[in-house]
Protein backbone atom coordinates (compact mmCIF):
# COMPACT_ATOMS: atom_id res chain seq x y z
CA UNK A 1 0.00 0.00 0.00
CA UNK A 2 1.38 3.34 -1.19
CA UNK A 3 1.37 6.26 1.65
CA UNK A 4 1.24 9.81 0.30
CA UNK A 5 1.60 12.62 2.71
CA UNK A 6 0.58 16.35 1.25
CA UNK A 7 1.68 19.81 2.92
CA UNK A 8 -0.56 22.86 1.59
CA UNK A 9 -1.94 25.54 3.52
CA UNK A 10 -5.97 25.50 3.54
CA UNK A 11 -7.14 28.06 2.25
CA UNK A 12 -10.39 29.88 0.81
CA UNK A 13 -8.55 33.28 0.32
CA UNK A 14 -4.98 34.41 -0.89
CA UNK A 15 -2.44 34.51 1.45
CA UNK A 16 -0.10 37.43 2.44
CA UNK A 17 1.97 36.35 -0.28
CA UNK A 18 -0.69 37.13 -2.43
CA UNK A 19 -0.96 32.99 -3.48
CA UNK A 20 -4.13 30.73 -2.81
CA UNK A 21 -3.86 27.99 -0.77
CA UNK A 22 -5.49 24.63 -1.28
CA UNK A 23 -9.20 24.40 -0.43
CA UNK A 24 -11.14 21.53 0.70
CA UNK A 25 -13.30 21.57 -2.41
CA UNK A 26 -9.68 20.89 -4.18
CA UNK A 27 -8.42 18.41 -1.95
CA UNK A 28 -11.71 16.45 -2.39
CA UNK A 29 -11.58 16.61 -5.96
CA UNK A 30 -7.99 15.13 -5.96
CA UNK A 31 -9.13 12.07 -3.98
CA UNK A 32 -12.30 11.72 -6.37
CA UNK A 33 -10.02 11.62 -9.36
CA UNK A 34 -7.61 9.49 -8.34
CA UNK A 35 -9.75 6.96 -6.78
CA UNK A 36 -11.58 7.08 -9.85
CA UNK A 37 -8.80 6.47 -11.88
CA UNK A 38 -8.27 3.63 -9.71
CA UNK A 39 -11.96 1.75 -9.82
CA UNK A 40 -11.22 2.13 -13.92
CA UNK A 41 -7.89 -0.05 -13.64
CA UNK A 42 -9.53 -2.38 -11.10
CA UNK A 43 -12.56 -3.13 -13.54
CA UNK A 44 -11.06 -3.26 -17.03
CA UNK A 45 -9.92 -6.67 -16.97
CA UNK A 46 -13.00 -7.54 -15.87
CA UNK A 47 -14.50 -6.53 -18.98
CA UNK A 48 -11.61 -7.75 -20.86
CA UNK A 49 -11.19 -4.15 -21.80
CA UNK A 50 -7.46 -2.52 -21.94
CA UNK A 51 -7.30 1.36 -22.19
CA UNK A 52 -4.10 2.44 -23.17
CA UNK A 53 -3.99 5.56 -21.43
CA UNK A 54 -6.48 7.94 -19.17
CA UNK A 55 -7.07 10.42 -17.37
CA UNK A 56 -9.36 11.70 -14.36
CA UNK A 57 -10.27 15.13 -13.29
CA UNK A 58 -13.21 16.18 -10.88
CA UNK A 59 -14.51 19.62 -11.39
CA UNK A 60 -16.20 20.42 -7.43
CA UNK A 61 -18.95 23.00 -7.46
CA UNK A 62 -19.95 24.31 -4.02
CA UNK A 63 -23.85 25.76 -3.39
CA UNK A 64 -26.71 26.59 -1.00
CA UNK A 65 -29.28 24.51 -1.35
CA UNK A 66 -32.78 25.00 -0.95
CA UNK A 67 -32.42 24.32 2.53
CA UNK A 68 -30.61 26.50 3.47
CA UNK A 69 -27.53 24.13 3.61
CA UNK A 70 -24.84 24.19 1.35
CA UNK A 71 -23.65 21.65 -0.93
CA UNK A 72 -21.55 19.94 -3.82
CA UNK A 73 -21.98 19.29 -7.25
CA UNK A 74 -19.23 17.14 -9.33
CA UNK A 75 -17.97 16.93 -13.07
CA UNK A 76 -16.00 13.88 -13.27
CA UNK A 77 -14.21 13.87 -17.27
CA UNK A 78 -12.40 10.65 -18.06
CA UNK A 79 -10.69 10.67 -21.22
CA UNK A 80 -10.00 7.07 -22.40
CA UNK A 81 -7.17 6.34 -25.03
CA UNK A 82 -7.30 2.71 -26.65
CA UNK A 83 -11.19 1.66 -26.68
CA UNK A 84 -14.57 2.00 -28.47
CA UNK A 85 -16.65 5.04 -26.89
CA UNK A 86 -19.45 2.00 -26.32
CA UNK A 87 -16.41 0.78 -24.65
CA UNK A 88 -15.33 3.47 -22.40
CA UNK A 89 -19.43 4.15 -21.09
CA UNK A 90 -19.42 0.74 -20.16
CA UNK A 91 -15.82 0.91 -18.19
CA UNK A 92 -16.75 4.20 -16.57
CA UNK A 93 -20.26 3.20 -15.64
CA UNK A 94 -19.04 0.18 -13.87
CA UNK A 95 -15.94 2.32 -12.44
CA UNK A 96 -18.85 4.53 -10.89
CA UNK A 97 -20.02 1.74 -9.18
CA UNK A 98 -17.27 0.17 -7.29
CA UNK A 99 -15.44 3.07 -6.82
CA UNK A 100 -15.53 4.42 -2.93
CA UNK A 101 -15.73 7.92 -3.36
CA UNK A 102 -18.66 7.40 -5.79
CA UNK A 103 -20.60 4.89 -3.27
CA UNK A 104 -19.93 7.69 -0.31
CA UNK A 105 -21.57 10.07 -2.32
CA UNK A 106 -24.30 8.60 -4.06
CA UNK A 107 -27.74 9.64 -3.41
CA UNK A 108 -26.24 12.79 -1.62
CA UNK A 109 -24.49 14.59 -4.22
CA UNK A 110 -24.91 15.32 -8.03
CA UNK A 111 -22.37 13.48 -10.12
CA UNK A 112 -22.28 14.07 -13.97
CA UNK A 113 -19.93 11.48 -15.78
CA UNK A 114 -18.52 12.99 -19.17
CA UNK A 115 -16.32 10.57 -21.33
CA UNK A 116 -13.96 11.51 -23.77
CA UNK A 117 -12.07 9.06 -26.35
CA UNK A 118 -9.03 10.08 -27.79
CA UNK A 119 -6.62 8.44 -30.32
CA UNK A 120 -3.46 9.49 -28.37
CA UNK A 121 -2.75 11.60 -25.35
CA UNK A 122 -1.22 15.09 -26.14
CA UNK A 123 1.36 15.01 -23.40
Amino acid sequence: MAQVCLISELSNKANKEGKQGTNPEQLFAMGYAACFDSAMNHVAPTLNLKPTNSSTSVAVGIGQKPDGAFGLDLDITITVEGLSEAEAKTLIQKAHEVCPYSNATRGNIDVRLHVKVVNSFDL
